[in-house]
């Protein structure tokens, strides 16, 4: 067994305008004096880092990673969700995904499309030059407009567009085999990757392509009222992340799984900060442990009623409180003896 690393936080919640979430050197040493060890980063944030200079210069990884490490942290991973999600976009979503691309391919969506892919392989680059393993990101989605089976859908829909989410990525996930980095995708509504099935259906195309793999956050499970900890189970090999984000599902006489179109703090289903909702970690961790699951617990903090800085603080001793040091024995080796073939022959009965 292996003891997970943490508590570490994402902090693409937390990157503003002010101090000291305005720069790198602030936001890292503000993390370490929350309690953090670890921060997961969002490359499309300039203020944070400059992927172009993290895929191509060795030396400015280890001055931009050096600095962390002296404010108190280390990186933990890179994060790509905005940018994954550009991989694949419905038509339905053009505009609204529109400003999280580039300006120059703003509006033009096979460039942008083209320049998505580009940018998730920089930041794979970027994360070897770091020697980090492990990459989250978005699936993006081309058939989520399509999830409910009314109106009728038309015969291999479902299907072409699960082809075509695979013939984006494999160029994606060979250069991530090149790199020796893991592309965990976490599965998050919207996007076509969004429970396990669709998971399988997507490793199915990939002819089950070695980094091709999963962050686990249980609070969207819970919003869909899926097993959390059985997908624990069934998907070990293949989880190499983890964010910890809790989330409660109070469904009413009025509405449930689906929203009822109303904002997050009206809605049956909705994040909380670690330990406010329904989330079972301790559970979670526990399996965590039995599965030799040896990454990073990192804080993603989303919730819609407790303010982020409370969060944050209160998520990183959350994460200490809930983290298992695993035994290096068995607890009852005091009892045990040395392996000896013939006692044992003798206590089974053979050569009566």
């Amino acid at each position: 067994m292996k003891t997970i690393k943490g508590p570490g936080l994402f902090l693409a919640q937390f990157a503003g305008d002010e101090a000291p979430f305005n720069s790198w050197g602030a936001i890292t040493k503000w993390a370490a004096d929350c309690g953090y060890e670890g921060v997961q980063v969002p490359v499309w944030d300039s203020r944070l880092v400059d992927l172009d200079k993290l895929a191509e210069s060795q030396g400015y990884c280890d001055d931009w990673a050096g600095e962390a490490r002296d404010n108190g942290v280390v990186v933990t991973d890179l994060s790509t969700h905005i940018l994954g999600q550009l991989v694949a976009v419905h038509p339905a979503y053009d505009a609204w995904v529109d400003g999280f691309a580039a300006p120059e391919v703003q509006g033009k969506p096979q460039a942008r499309t083209e320049w998505a892919v580009e940018q998730v392989k920089k930041a794979l680059t970027a994360s070897r030059n770091l020697g980090i393993g492990q990459h989250v990101t978005f699936s993006g989605g081309l058939c989520w407009p399509f999830i409910y089976p009314f109106p009728q859908r038309p015969q291999g829909l479902v299907e072409q567009g699960f082809d075509e989410l695979a013939r984006r990525w494999r160029p994606i996930l060979d250069h991530a085999e090149e790199c020796g980095v893991d592309v965990c995708y976490e599965i998050h509504p919207m996007e076509d990757l969004h429970d396990g099935i669709t998971f399988e259906m997507f490793l199915e195309r990939l002819d089950g392509h070695p980094r091709c793999n999963m962050l686990y956050d249980p609070s969207h499970y819970v919003l869909q009222c899926l097993d959390y900890l059985d997908n624990l189970d069934i998907y070990a090999e293949r989880i190499k992340m983890f964010h910890v984000k809790d989330a409660e599902f109070n469904p009413t006489g009025r509405q449930g799984v689906y929203g009822g179109y109303q904002p997050w703090v009206n809605r049956a289903g909705r994040f909380r900060s670690p330990g406010d909702g329904h989330v079972d970690f301790g559970a979670i961790f526990s399996k965590m442990a039995a599965n030799d699951f040896d990454g990073w617990a990192v804080v993603e903090w989303e919730c819609a009623l407790k303010h982020p800085e409370d969060g944050a603080r209160e998520g990183a001793q959350f994460v200490r409180d809930h983290i298992i040091r695993v035994t290096p024995h068995a607890f009852d080796d005091f009892a045990g003896g040395d392996v000896d073939a013939a006692t044992n022959r003798k206590l089974l009965g053979i050569d009566r």
